[in-house]
């Protein structure tokens, strides 16, 4: 080989040994792998089924969250339970959930984990409706007559 050659006659002139193919397959294997793991998203198959039950998990909470919410708005005190519901601390909000009934769906003894933690933020997060906050204004004067 001279160094007069250029670029393309020096590549059509290289001749690589059986080492020199081995290292570049090797190489070449070793960067794909490390490019689809780190950059492309690849997963092992025991990471694939954790995704999928935490996935199966909280769209399990979240459907028995909005049916939650769904009951709580439907029922006819809905106003004054609301009222409470935000007078209540936040960390015992799941509780009062819970313990009124509201994440349990048809058939289950328990409730569904997580449920109740996101219907009462969405609760939470609501407006309570103005007639009642007058009829808890208006309670305590019923009672005391």
């Amino acid at each position: 080989m001279t160094q007069n050659n250029g670029m393309a006659q020096r590549w059509q002139e290289f001749r690589p040994s059986k080492t020199a193919w081995f290292w570049s397959c090797v190489g070449s294997s070793v960067a794909t792998i490390v490019v689809g793991f780190w950059f492309g998203g690849w997963v092992t198959g025991g990471t694939a089924t954790e995704m999928t039950e935490d996935a199966a998990h909280a769209s399990r909470a979240q459907l028995a969250a909005d049916v939650c919410v769904n009951r709580f708005t439907s029922a006819p005190d809905f106003g004054v339970q609301l009222a409470t519901l935000k007078d209540t601390s936040s960390y015992q909000r799941d509780n009062l959930i819970e313990d009124a009934g509201w994440t349990k769906l048809g058939g289950m003894d328990e409730p569904v984990e997580d449920a109740a933690r996101l219907c009462a933020e969405t609760l939470a997060a609501m407006d309570v409706p103005a007639e009642a906050t007058e009829a808890a204004a208006a309670e305590p004067a019923t009672v005391a007559q």
